[in-house]
C-alpha cells in the first residue's frame, strides 16, 4: 500500500516501456496488439558486420563471384584471393580488395592474406571442362543440365586437397587469436545503435525510478533516478532481441569498457527471446569518475529470475544471445541487499562492449560438392549416380582429393562448415533448398542459391561444425526459413586422437 505522499506509478510510461520492447510481462509477444503502439519498431538486425573481413578465396568461380556480390550487398567487408587480379577486377571493378595468389602454392599465402579476417569462404575448385573444349565464356561448364563427356584441367590432387591444406595451415598461422569481437561501439556509434537499446524501469512492477541511454562525448550515458518508493529499486537499459542472435560460444567472457559513480551494478544476458524468461547475471563495482575494463567470463554468470536465483538452470547457451542489459539494483541475489547501492541520481558511462578470450576465427566455409564419400562404397549403384561418382578416377580421383581437404578442415580446430551442393545450376536463386547429411542425395541447386548459403552459414550458430549436402527441394515445396533448415543439422563427431 502506497502512502498520500509517495509518488504516484505512472501508466503511460509502462504502456511505453513495453511498446519498446514489444512485450508483455508474463505473456509474452505483443505482436497481436501492434496497432495500440504505434511507435514500435522491428527486431533489430545484427549490425557487427563491419568487425572484420571476410576472405573469398576462387572469388572469380562461378559460385565465388556470387559469394562476393552478395557480401557486399550485406554490408560486410570483402578481401577476394584470386589468381587473375586482372580477371577479378574486370568482374569486380574497385569495389573489392584483391590479393593476387595461388592456394597451391603455400608460399604466396603471405600474411597479408590474413590480415583482420575474421571469416574463409573457401570456393576453389578443380577446373573442368568438355573434352571437346569449351566456348569462351564456358557457357558449357556453367550450364549443369546438358551432360557433356567432361575433362580436368588442373590437378585435382593439388587443388581440392594441397590447395585447400594451404589455406588452412595459413589460416590457423596468419589468423592468430582473435581474442577481442566487438559487439558495440558507443565511441563510434553506427546510425541504428541509438535505436537498439532502451529503457526498461522498475515501472514494469509499479515502481517509479526513472532512466535513460544517450550517446554522448563518444560514450552512451546510462543515467536517472532510482527510488525504492511503491516497492521499486531498480532502473536498467535493455537491447531489444537480435534476429539472428550473437555466437559467442568459442569466447571466454564479456568484456566491458566504462566509467561509473562507484555503485555496483549488474550485466545481464539472454539466450531466450521471452520477456521475462531467464536471465544470466554477474554483478561489477565501479569506480568513481574513472575509466575500468571490467571483464565478465561466462563461467560466473548465474541464471536469476527477477533476482532469485535458479538451481535448475543449466549454463548459459553462448550459442544464441538475444540480448544484452545493464542495471542498478538495490537487490543483489536472493533478497540479499546491493552494499553499494544509493537510491538517488548515478550514472554510468559505456565506451564498449566486447567478447574476449575467442577462437582465431569466427567460421572458416569450404564448398565441396555432394558425393565425395561414394566412389568405392560398397552396393553403389553407379547406373544412378552423377557423373562426377561415375567418371572419378578418369577425372583424376575428383571427389577423393575433395574428401580429403574436407579432412584437412575438419581437423584443424578451426570452426568450420562444410557445404556439399549437388549439380551446381545458372538456374535463379530464391528456391526452396533442402538440407540431408551422410551423403546420399542427388539433384541440382543453382549457384547463387549455395552463394547465398554460405553468407547465411557465417550467421547461423547451427552451421557451426557440420558438413551437409543441400539441393533444390522437389515439387513445390514450401520454402523453409534459415534457421529451420540449420537447426536441422546435426553438428559432425569430433574427432578421436
Amino acid at each position: 500500500m502506497t502512502s498520500e505522499n509517495s509518488p504516484s506509478w505512472d501508466l503511460g510510461r509502462f504502456l511505453q516501456t513495453l511498446s519498446y520492447f514489444k512485450a508483455l510481462p508474463l505473456i509474452g509477444s505483443l505482436d497481436g496488439w501492434q496497432q495500440w503502439f504505434a511507435d514500435s519498431i522491428n527486431t533489430p538486425k545484427r549490425r557487427d558486420k563491419m568487425s572484420g573481413v571476410i576472405l573469398v578465396v576462387g572469388a572469380t568461380g562461378g559460385v565465388g563471384k556470387r559469394v562476393v556480390r552478395q557480401l557486399l550487398d550485406g554490408g560486410y567487408r570483402v578481401r577476394a584471393l584470386v589468381r587473375d587480379a586482372q580477371r577479378a577486377r574486370e568482374l569486380f571493378g574497385q569495389t573489392v580488395a584483391l590479393i593476387e595468389a595461388d592456394t597451391t602454392l603455400a608460399q604466396t599465402l603471405t600474411p597479408a592474406v590474413l590480415t583482420n579476417v575474421r571469416s574463409v569462404i573457401c570456393c576453389t575448385g578443380t577446373r573442368v571442362q568438355p573434352v571437346e573444349g569449351d566456348t569462351p565464356d564456358r557457357a558449357k561448364y556453367y550450364q549443369g543440365v546438358k551432360f557433356y563427356l567432361p575433362e580436368v584441367v588442373d590437378t585435382p590432387e593439388l587443388v581440392e586437397y594441397q590447395g585447400v591444406k594451404n589455406l588452412v595451415q595459413a589460416t590457423v598461422q596468419g589468423v592468430g587469436p582473435a581474442d577481442e569481437k566487438l559487439i558495440f561501439d558507443f565511441s563510434h556509434p553506427s546510425d541504428d545503435l541509438k535505436e537498439i537499446w532502451g529503457a526498461l524501469d522498475d515501472v514494469v512492477m509499479g515502481g517509479v525510478s526513472q532512466s535513460s541511454i544517450r550517446l554522448v562525448e563518444n560514450a552512451a550515458l546510462f543515467s536517472g533516478h532510482v527510488s525504492t518508493e511503491n516497492s521499486g529499486g531498480f532502473a536498467s537499459v535493455r537491447s531489444r532481441n537480435f534476429e539472428p542472435p550473437f555466437n559467442l560460444s568459442g569466447y571466454e567472457g564479456v568484456q566491458l569498457r566504462l566509467k561509473g559513480d562507484g555503485q555496483r551494478y549488474k550485466f545481464m544476458l539472454r539466450a531466450e527471446t521471452r520477456w521475462d524468461g531467464t536471465a544470466y547475471c554477474d554483478s561489477f563495482d565501479t569506480v568513481d569518475s574513472e575509466w575500468i575494463t571490467v571483464r565478465i567470463p561466462f563461467a560466473a554468470l548465474l541464471p536469476v529470475f527477477r533476482a532469485k536465483t535458479l538451481a535448475d538452470a543449466g549454463p548459459i547457451d553462448t550459442r544464441c544471445l538475444y540480448s544484452f542489459q545493464i542495471m542498478l539494483s538495490k537487490f543483489e541475489y536472493d533478497g540479499a541487499l546491493n552494499p553499494k547501492f544509493v537510491p538517488g541520481s548515478f550514472q554510468l558511462q559505456l565506451e564498449s562492449i566486447k567478447a574476449y578470450g575467442g577462437p582465431k576465427l569466427t567460421q572458416f566455409v569450404l564448398v565441396s560438392s555432394a558425393g565425395v564419400t561414394r566412389p568405392g562404397r560398397p552396393g553403389l549403384n553407379l547406373a544412378e549416380e552423377p557423373p562426377a561418382v561415375r567418371l572419378n578416377e578418369q577425372l583424376g580421383g575428383l571427389l577423393t582429393w575433395k574428401l580429403r581437404g574436407e579432412d584437412s578442415v575438419r581437423e584443424s580446430g578451426l570452426a568450420y562448415t562444410i557445404v556439399r551442393p549437388c549439380a551446381l545450376t545458372e538456374e535463379p536463386g530464391g528456391q526452396p533448398l533442402c538440407f540431408e547429411q551422410g551423403d546420399h542425395i542427388r539433384g541440382q541447386v543453382s549457384r547463387e542459391d549455395v552463394a547465398q548459403l554460405c553468407l547465411r552459414a557465417l550467421e547461423q550458430p547451427n552451421a557451426c561444425n557440420t558438413t551437409f549436402e543441400v539441393k533444390a527441394a522437389e515439387g513445390s515445396r514450401v520454402p523453409k526459413a534459415w534457421k529451420e533448415l540449420f537447426c536441422s543439422l546435426t553438428p559432425d563427431a569430433p574427432l578421436r586422437g
